[in-house]
């Protein structure tokens, strides 16, 4: 008898198991001790092989556009009755059927957690917002294939229905390749990077609504194939228990779970106690589940969809779970469920063979057509269009675990099991590069126009960013000190960023638009209150409007980039990574901010600041005209960002409120003279001319010899002020700052800037520095 996982779906076999079952071993040195024959180090192996394996095949792969779930698919191929599993040896000592039983359950747990995750991550809220065209797009996604899908099998009848192939298979199949899995969207395009771009939202909300669609069908269907294999009576029996078991979710479970969420105080986690008793609700509703014959599948991801997304239920259990479920059990999962795979059970000569091809290709084109045609009708440009339609058609774990029960239940045959195994394979690849060739997020950026403070007009459109309420005090500072009057009128649109956790889709919301937010939560109520505040304060001078979004941390420089192309913002204000307390220490220092303000300098469609805030802090000055003066320095090295940052200073100080002090650094040892050193003398020279009447303006030249009198010349002058401002100077050289830009430790603040934001140097001045639009057609 052959050892394949093949005779274990076909054949009985008499397998004699010790109970109580062995654990652990007495360990390799003990003399004739063999550690396979025991349950713990078997297991802790096989996971260390698959992890190994899976690991290197991605570690090659994800630099040619392979996901992840593919390189778990072909270890699991490797590992299987495919290749090595045709050895008795190996099989015997590393995957023994026993312990196939064994981890098979424990990943099947991880992976019913993981339905119950993407369950709580769905805001079904977005049902009540979604547009027509998602809603088209989600209901023909899922009818058009199946339609199709049928026709094709009736036309296909005599290929299909063979020896061996249940009548309930070819239907089920049919089902299988028009599901759309709204968790297997959601990771795709976290994947991509595109979960909180313009074409992500339309998916994700055409996914939920094709997924919403495809569980009402599945739950429809499995009581008609109840009442034909058993009766009538005990169809409606289910019926009735199904419905039951929602309403029992939507009006007892929920309202405990709001209960949880009212009596857990702000900022603080929920308690233990309360995920415990959800963990196991998760798993009695997959017991009850099966009771009324649906999959135990069908519970927890019902059971998910009452839990409230968001903080602090939502997140606490995404946050407490996910990291084992999704990053540890679910690879595993997917891997185990190839490893059953044979492929040599696919006959290709066989009808049935081509028959399932001429289905698959059928359906998937019908899908990418359903998606296509409408958008495509509502002038959508064809390559978006394109890249949807192929997400929309995508399959991944959510749809591997299906075709795997379908399995065990002998619904469907190994064959048609292994063909979907390698369709799901080959379509996550393909869809995934594609994708990837299609739709570039970052092209939208590129600037038909100039935006920038050289180029603006006396209105100033601003975007400013904020993270904490720590940020809010700075950003109004810095626009009172900007010259806000009628004359010189400022729109700020302000953008609160929130960390994506506890759901899977993320939100964006206009303020000015939305009369109600998304969900019951109050979004960014703080943040609001004090720029209206600031706004009524300078009536007719600053107009507010302001912005929520709510994403991943890795994505959040597309909503701001996007939002700065869409208000036409001259100029981005970011707040610095670093946080300082009073004493002059670094308090807070936020890397995931740094990445994403590099990530915006390289992406925006306009100017960008960095501020780096040290308000907060007394300054002891040695010089000072007034106590109650504000006094402001630029330090112009030359370049099109010095230009940019004089601009910038320029119109604070036509006001004549603060005192600015425009301080230049001359180079005595480069002697030439190119384009950019005329136009920067052509700038400083006509600023000379036009400050000659301000009285709180001074314009200071210094000669600098060599680098160490650049940085001896900057760190002398940061105390003596308020408020400094400069270039980020990227991509320019010159002797001034000639070796520095090795010990810079920020390179996006530049030489100067990373000078002057140093742990070490212990100013009392804030620093603003500033970086002209770059990227331009």
């Amino acid at each position: 008898m052959s050892n394949s996982t093949e005779i274990i779906s076909t054949q009985k076999v008499l397998q004699c198991v010790t109970f109580p079952p062995r654990g652990f071993s007495l360990g390799f040195l003990k003399k004739g001790s063999t550690p396979w024959i025991y349950s713990v180090p078997t297991i802790e192996s096989q996971i260390l092989i698959i992890y190994l394996l899976t690991q290197l095949f991605h570690f090659p792969l994800k630099r040619i556009g392979f996901p992840k779930i593919a390189s778990e698919i072909f270890a699991g191929l490797i590992l299987g009755s495919t290749f090595l599993g045709r050895y008795k040896s190996y099989q015997e000592k590393l995957f023994p059927l026993p312990s196939q039983s064994i981890l098979g359950a424990l990943t099947t747990f991880g992976f019913l957690l993981f339905l119950f995750l993407s369950g709580v991550k769905m805001d079904t809220s977005m049902t009540r917002k979604i547009g027509k065209r998602a809603l088209v797009i989600g209901f023909l996604n899922h009818l058009a294939p199946l339609i199709t899908g049928m026709i094709t099998v009736f036309a296909l009848s005599s290929d299909f229905y063979q020896e061996g192939v249940t009548p309930l298979s070819i239907p089920v199949e049919v089902i299988s390749i028009a599901k759309t899995s709204f968790p297997v969207i959601s990771y795709l395009l976290k994947d991509l990077g595109l979960l909180n771009s313009e074409l992500g939202r339309l998916a994700l909300s055409s996914a939920l609504i094709s997924d919403l669609v495809g569980l009402a069908i599945h739950a429809f269907i499995f009581l008609i194939v109840i009442g034909a294999k058993n009766t009538i009576q005990r169809a409606i029996t289910d019926a009735v228990l199904l419905i039951a078991f929602i309403i029992v979710l939507i009006f007892v479970f929920r309202p405990l779970m709001m209960w949880i969420v009212k009596r857990t105080p702000e900022g603080r986690p929920v308690k233990d106690l309360y995920i415990l008793i959800i963990v196991l609700a998760v798993l009695l509703s997959g017991v009850f589940s099966a009771w009324f014959e649906q999959t135990v599948l069908f519970g927890p991801l019902i059971f998910g969809l009452a839990v409230p997304e968001g903080p602090p239920l939502g997140s606490t259990l995404v946050d407490r779970l996910d990291p084992f479920t999704s990053g540890f059990l679910l690879p595993i999962f997917v891997t185990v469920m190839s490893l059953r795979t044979n492929l040599s059970a696919i006959n290709p000569s066989a009808s049935y063979t081509f028959a399932n091809i001429i289905l698959l290709c059928v359906g998937s084109i019908t899908k990418i057509l359903a998606c296509l045609l409408p958008m495509l009708y509502c002038k959508m440009p064809l390559n978006d269009a394109a890249a949807i339609s192929l997400i929309m058609s995508t399959r991944g774990v959510v749809d591997l675990a299906s075709y795997s029960f379908l399995r065990d239940d002998k619904i469907i045959n190994q064959a048609s099991f292994a063909f979907m195994v390698i369709a799901t394979a080959v379509t996550s690849i393909f869809v995934q590069i594609m994708v990837k060739w299609l739709y570039d997020p970052s092209r939208k950026y590129a600037g038909y126009q100039r935006r920038n403070l050289m180029n603006s007009n006396n209105k100033l459109p601003i975007l400013v960013c904020i993270h904490n309420p720590d940020n809010t005090a700075a950003i109004l500072r810095l626009l009172e000190k900007s010259n806000p009057t009628r004359d010189f009128p400022i729109v700020s649109n302000v953008l609160h960023l929130i960390e994506l956790r506890g759901r899977a889709s993320s939100v964006f919301i206009s303020h000015q638009v939305q009369t109600k937010a998304i969900t019951d939560v109050a979004y960014s109520e703080n943040v609001i209150l004090a720029f209206q505040g600031f706004e009524r304060n300078h009536y007719g001078a600053v107009t507010i409007q302001a912005f929520t979004a709510i994403s991943p941390r890795n994505l959040m420089h597309e909503d701001i980039c996007t939002l700065a192309l869409d208000v036409l913002a001259s100029i981005i204000i970011l707040p610095f990574h670093r946080k300082w307390a009073v004493d002059g220490s670094v308090e807070v220092e936020d890397h995931g901010l740094r990445t994403l303000n590099s990530n915006v300098l390289e992406r925006a469609p306009c100017s960008v600041a960095i501020l780096v805030d040290r308000g907060q802090l007394k300054r002891s000055t040695s010089v000072r005209a007034s106590e109650n003066v504000y006094c402001i320095a630029i330090l112009f090295l030359g370049g099109n960002d010095d230009q940019e940052a004089l601009a910038f200073a320029k119109r604070m100080a036509i006001s004549g409120t603060i005192s600015l002090t425009v301080i230049r650094l001359i180079s005595k040892q480069d002697v030439s003279c190119d384009v950019d050193e005329v136009i920067d003398l052509d700038i400083v020279g006509d600023w000379k001319q036009s400050r000659s009447s301000w009285e709180n303006v001074k314009y200071i030249e210094h000669d600098v010899h060599e680098t160490t009198e650049t940085a001896l010349l900057v760190r002398s002058l940061v105390d003596d002020y308020d408020l400094i401002i400069t270039g980020r100077r990227n991509n320019t050289h010159s002797p001034l700052t000639a070796g520095l830009e090795e010990w810079t430790e920020i390179p996006e603040l530049g030489v100067i800037g990373d000078m002057l934001a140093s742990k070490d140097l212990k100013t009392r001045a804030s620093v603003l520095v500033i970086q002209q639009q770059q990227t331009t057609l």
